[in-house]
């Protein structure tokens, strides 16, 4: 399955909401993976995207229009259009960088094993038109482009990857906080780049961005109600400790190995399989079972068998 840069697949129309200069235009299912939300800046000097998700495809001549990507983070998902606009300028955080330039980036990024990258690669390619874009550009914290009469503001907020950034757009006020996205699920953080850590410190930041419309990349879509947003801040932030708590209580039952809990799932159900979910598992548990031994609240021994302290 391929689209010509120019051509848009045949689609229903796409739905969006505009704020001022900023226009949400919905993915499928309010952009639930594997598609997305796309925001479009129509500054008077500029015109910028925000990330490129499967719905890229659909819009046609307005994001086609498109002169300049700021990426929040560096996933498949993420750069679905990019091959539409092979002249645009490009902006990656650079912790996040060489995973766009590249796809052994993009594998030492999601961390998969060699087994599994070719499998993987074609993946990405038919489902999400993927392209390395090596000539994209670097930006750090605080970075930020006037696109005319708009501003673009980055906050680096780590976790989901190293270099996943909320995206603020001025005067508007509206922050594209990627894939912080508020879901059922809870946060996601198993990728070789990943960071429990960071991530707890990322969602505890969030609320102090000066926003009064807040963009999520998948499911939830757009938040125009402060304290909406922060109740769903809460819950999706109770994720963590919920999964910390169903650790310690597999460990209760009886001592593990960190194969063993990874049998059990922590992030998906018991039969779940993909190319990713042993890895992302292993990844998960390790970070919850470090902060845990830090907290002296389990143990290991030399076996590498974990029970509670």
């Amino acid at each position: 399955m391929s689209t010509p840069a120019g051509k848009s697949i045949p689609h229903a129309p796409v739905q969006r909401v505009d704020f001022g200069r900023v226009s949400v235009f919905f993915g499928e299912k309010s952009g639930k993976y594997p598609d997305g939300n796309q925001v479009l800046i129509r500054g008077s000097d500029t015109r910028a995207a925000f990330d490129t998700p499967i719905v890229s495809n659909h819009i046609g001549s307005e994001f086609d229009a498109t002169e300049l990507v700021v990426m929040g983070h560096a996933h498949e998902d993420h750069m679905a259009g990019l091959h539409r606009l092979p002249h645009a300028s490009v902006y990656v955080n650079e912790a996040d960088l060489t995973a766009v330039h590249s796809w052994d980036g993009m594998v030492a990024h999601y961390g998969l094993d060699e087994a599994h990258a070719p499998a993987m690669l074609a993946n990405i390619q038919r489902d999400f038109f993927y392209v390395p874009r090596p000539d994209a550009l670097g930006y750090a914290d605080g970075a930020s482009w006037d696109v005319g009469q708009t501003t673009i503001r980055a906050f680096h907020m780590p976790g989901h990857t190293a270099g996943h950034t909320v995206l603020l757009v001025e005067p508007e006020g509206v922050a594209f906080i990627g894939d912080i996205d508020l879901t059922g699920f809870g946060p996601y953080y198993g990728d070789a780049c990943s960071s429990l850590h960071d991530f707890r410190r990322s969602l505890a930041r969030l609320p102090e961005i000066p926003a009064k419309v807040w963009v999520t990349s998948h499911h939830r879509g757009v938040y125009t109600d402060r304290a909406h947003f922060l109740r769903d801040l809460a819950a999706y932030t109770a994720k963590l400790d919920a999964r910390e708590q169903r650790l310690l209580t597999l460990l209760k039952a009886s001592p593990k190995t960190l194969e063993q809990l990874v049998e059990q799932r922590l992030l998906y159900p018991p039969d779940y399989e993909s190319l990713w979910a042993v890895s992302a598992e292993t990844r998960t548990i390790s970070q919850h079972l470090s902060e845990l031994l830090a907290d002296g609240r389990v143990q290991v021994d030399a076996q590498g068998v974990y029970r509670p302290s």
